[in-house]
């Protein structure tokens, strides 16, 4: 009886515990990843040793000092307020975890500053620590456009996909598209926004698209603007948004390989061999001197044909007389002897078998 009552009673409790434990976990996995700095002031030459936990486990990062930027807002000018020449790239751990020595240096805008970490490949995730570059200008940050101000409402696309011209090394295209919503007070009139595709680790490469509308405030709008790499790309990429200097979403791009272009080269070194070789020996055949078979004295021998189905003997019936008889089967040239065939022999004198005549003395 005592059995039965703690069966239930041990189900009971493990169902008041698990939700807790599920709530904390989600809770754990939906925090944002966190950067600590070994500390917050340091003058250029010196180095900050970085750390950081709750990032995706075995993802690549890279570690930056950037300008005219705080952690609520993030980096305004996006990658080109950096010092990207003294940046660095780390790699988490099995749990999500990094740590990494950050040589400072002056980035190319004023501060307040900020050490920015950010995913280079892969879903993007960025977080940032507030670091005071020693003896940098600093200078406030850059009001906010009053009026209109575009914000990101879903999730981007990259719409398209490849054709043969592309497996061919013709330039990869797509349709970037997205949605933003004005939440600013006014309206925005043909706003100009910045697409960036970069790859692997190099900063974007920036192009300035403007799209043509309006978009009142409380309102959204869906955009689509045309992103083209250069002819044989190949690799992960990935297409940046940005507006009013601001980066406001990232699309990973994964480009095939132009097999078309291999396959054509392998035909190349397949054919043209092939082709000279055909040529040369046709120069060769040209050029080369010819000799008659008269000229050489020599004679064709005969062509002996055979029927098919024929025996032995039918084929000896069949076959041609010989063109000259043997030298002893031919006419005797003598009158006397005209139409008589003999074999050679010996008139000597002194064979015993040839009679001699005695003539008169």
């Amino acid at each position: 009886m005592r059995g039965r009552v703690r069966i239930p009673a041990l189900v009971t409790v493990l169902a008041l515990l698990l939700p807790p434990m599920a709530a904390v976990s989600a809770s754990a996995a939906d925090d944002p990843p966190v950067v600590k700095l070994s500390r917050t002031q340091a003058g250029t030459g010196g180095s900050v040793t970085v750390t950081g936990s709750g990032w995706r486990p075995r993802a690549l990062l890279m570690l930056l000092i950037c300008g005219q930027s705080v952690p609520s807002t993030g980096v305004t000018g996006g990658t080109n307020s950096c010092a990207n020449a003294d940046g660095r790239a780390v790699t988490t751990d099995g749990e999500g975890r990094f740590s990494r020595k950050l040589p400072v240096a002056e980035p190319p805008v004023p501060c307040p500053c900020v050490v920015h970490v950010a995913t280079a490949t892969g879903p993007k995730a960025e977080a940032d620590a507030i670091f005071q570059v020693a003896g940098h200008a600093v200078e406030p940050l850059p009001a906010e456009p009053a009026g209109g101000r575009l914000s990101v409402l879903t999730d981007t696309r990259l719409d398209g996909s490849s054709g043969l011209l592309t497996w061919f090394g013709a330039p990869p295209a797509r349709t970037f598209v997205f949605t933003v919503g004005n939440v600013g007070t006014s309206a925005v009139r043909n706003p100009v926004f910045q697409v960036g595709t970069s790859h692997g680790v190099f900063a974007p490469q920036w192009e300035e698209q403007q799209w043509r509308g309006t978009i009142q405030p409380g309102r959204k709008a869906r955009i689509e603007l045309p992103v083209e790499l250069a002819a044989g790309a190949h690799g992960d990429y990935a297409v940046s948004l940005k507006y009013g200097g601001k980066v406001m979403a990232e699309q990973p791009w994964g480009v095939g390989r132009p097999w078309g272009v291999t396959l054509f080269w392998i035909l190349v070194c397949l054919v043209v061999p092939a082709a000279l070789f055909r040529v040369g020996m046709a120069v060769v055949d040209r050029i080369r001197p010819r000799q008659s078979a008269r000229r050489r004295g020599l004679r064709l021998p005969e062509v002996a044909f055979r029927l098919p189905g024929l025996r032995p003997r039918e084929e000896a019936r069949h076959a041609a007389p010989p063109s000259s008889a043997l030298p002893w089967f031919t006419p005797d040239s003598d009158p006397g002897t005209a139409g008589r065939l003999s074999a050679p022999h010996d008139e000597s004198p002194t064979s015993p078998t040839t009679p001699t005549r005695k003539g008169p003395p």
